[in-house]
């Protein structure tokens, strides 16, 4: 195991740490009983406390129990960020169940896939949400679906702007259970059968094939997690943190949620990222945390008046998906004198396994090896472990690391490596480490857009567009991109008859209904014929190579 970033490893802390050995959902239980009266989370101004988060979380636990819901059984949540979202979240665990949660931009087959897949026997949802739960419905059979309203936990007058989305009002079938109606009665939990060890989650990534897979992680892998990111940004009970990024994805999960519920910290939750609400927030509500991805730091400082605000009451800003621009960067530090503080991370590790110190960062650097941490750089083709400086795969052995996809045995021979008796997971990243163990991001072994902060695998977008009944041959890649990293283009040929009928605007405008608006292409390039190998394989590497010259 590499030690060289222990020279600048933050001095306040210790090198190693022990985990609580409990399920997840003892972390509400116990800052509801420390903090009972408490604010856990404010949602466009109304503050909810501790104590009434756990007894929805209890009412709810008690609901799942009387409609059937049993100890391993799958429970997908499709939500944006509401307290909806907390209650579901230690609710689901609490009645013994797996949460799988769903991205809310998956449309059609991409989320029967994935309800069929992890075999989520209820759905909770939204009712801006039901018409793509009603539309899987139609593919695979679901047992329930739970709607929330986001005017449960909105209050009348809120004191941010509100996205228009949530302040709608939206007319439900009767066919489904609305979520004050089934809190509303009162009964007891279940036992609880599961312990720390059990699985707990399937949050769903991308594979090399491009099909989805089920993360399988347990309350301890995402434990380990959780309490690392509480040491190392520093949380207290204190502590005010601007959560602006999606439960569902593993970053906003384990920062803005997860961390600050263990540290009895009040949230400031924003259902969707809007500048001047954030902004707003900080100032109202003086925010000292806040994670992020890159781009909502981008966007926050091209506020016109930006250097007129006060954001005196951040003490700490970090986050990943993307490189800051160094020249954002050193904006940042003019207006706020604080420095970035980047990571990285996967599905597969429940977020974080590198952070940059938080005295000590690197900008456009992924930082060192977290807590318990083993990190190596090898060989793609010998697997030899590789010295400093030289690019290789990056590999990772550590306690938040997946104990395997679901129901994918092969992927996960692929997946993992043994080395000195430990087993490593191989990431696809192409990395390097400096000389002081700090590490750095170059390529990707494996075919993948970074849309954002999103991961997008260009086979999936293919997939999709070979449905199209005018698309002839298809080939997706990322085209770089000041903002989003890269963007999505992609090479389409026509079939014959469809040549000079069929525009570059109307597959763009197919392929919105098709796909999450993150994945779906923003360019087409029509062309005559798509490079090919002897074999007949399609050289996509070429057509990569072509779009960033192009973008040079």
């Amino acid at each position: 195991m590499n030690r060289r970033h222990f020279e600048f490893w933050p001095k306040r802390l210790t090198k190693e740490l022990y985990y609580p050995q409990v399920t997840l959902f003892a972390l509400m239980e116990t800052s509801a009983r420390y903090y009972p009266d408490k604010t856990a989370v404010d949602y466009y101004g109304q503050e909810i406390t501790y104590n009434e988060l756990q007894n929805n979380i209890i009412s709810l636990a008690a609901a799942l129990n009387r409609m059937g819901v049993k100890q391993g059984d799958r429970v997908a949540v499709l939500l944006q960020n509401t307290p909806h979202f907390f209650v579901s979240y230690f609710g689901v665990m609490r009645a013994n169940a797996v949460v799988v949660p769903l991205n809310p931009m998956l449309v059609g087959e991409e989320l029967a896939f994935l309800l069929e897949d992890s075999g989520s026997k209820l759905v909770i949802t939204s009712e801006d949400l039901l018409p793509k739960v009603m539309a899987a419905k139609e593919k695979y059979p679901l047992r329930e679906i739970i709607v929330t309203s986001y005017k449960d936990y909105l209050p009348q007058e809120p004191d941010l702007p509100v996205p228009e989305f949530v302040e709608k009002d939206y007319e439900v079938p009767d066919n489904v259970v609305r979520w004050k109606d089934m809190l509303g009665s009162s009964s007891e939990p279940p036992q609880v059968e599961v312990e720390a060890g059990d699985l707990c989650m399937l949050p769903y990534t991308s594979g090399s094939t491009g099909k989805p897979k089920g993360c399988k992680h347990t309350h301890l892998t995402v434990m380990s997690n959780l309490v690392s990111a509480y040491h190392w940004f520093d949380y207290t009970s204190s502590a005010v943190v601007l959560s602006v990024l999606p439960f569902f994805h593993v970053t906003g999960l384990i920062h803005c949620f997860l961390t600050p519920i263990f540290a009895g910290s009040k949230i400031v939750m924003l259902s969707r990222w809007d500048r001047e609400a954030a902004i707003s927030a900080i100032e109202k509500k003086l925010c000292t945390h806040w994670v992020n991805i890159s781009t909502m730091v981008v966007d926050l400082l091209a506020a016109p008046d930006i250097e007129k605000r006060d954001l005196s009451s951040l003490l700490g800003i970090g986050g990943g998906g993307a490189p800051l621009p160094r020249t954002v960067g050193e904006k940042l530090e003019q207006l706020t004198g604080l420095l970035y503080v980047e990571g990285f991370g996967l599905t597969e590790t429940i977020s974080q396994t590198h952070f940059n110190p938080p005295d000590r960062p690197k900008l456009q650097c992924i930082g060192i090896p977290d807590f318990g941490v083993d990190a190596r750089i090898i060989n793609v083709d010998t697997g030899e472990e590789l010295p400093p400086n030289q690019e290789g795969e990056l590999i990772l052995n550590g306690p938040e690391v997946l104990e395997g996809y679901w129901n994918r045995p092969e992927e996960d021979r692929e997946a993992f490596m043994e080395i000195d008796n430990k087993l490593f997971f191989k990431t696809g990243d192409v990395c390097y480490m400096d000389e002081e163990g700090y590490f750095y991001i170059v390529d990707r072994t494996k075919r993948m857009i970074n849309a954002a902060g999103f991961k997008v695998w260009p086979a999936e977008v293919e997939s999709h567009l070979y449905k199209h009944p005018n698309i002839l041959e298809s080939c997706v890649v990322g085209v770089p991109h000041v903002k989003k990293v890269e963007e999505i283009r992609a090479y389409v040929v026509l079939k014959d008859d469809a040549k000079g009928k069929v525009t570059e605007e109307d597959i763009i405008n197919w392929a919105k209904k098709q796909m999450a608006a993150y994945k779906y292409p923003r360019e087409i390039k029509l062309v005559e014929s798509l490079p090919k190998s002897g074999t007949g394989k399609i050289l996509w590497k070429k057509l990569q190579d072509t779009a960033k010259q192009e973008a040079d």
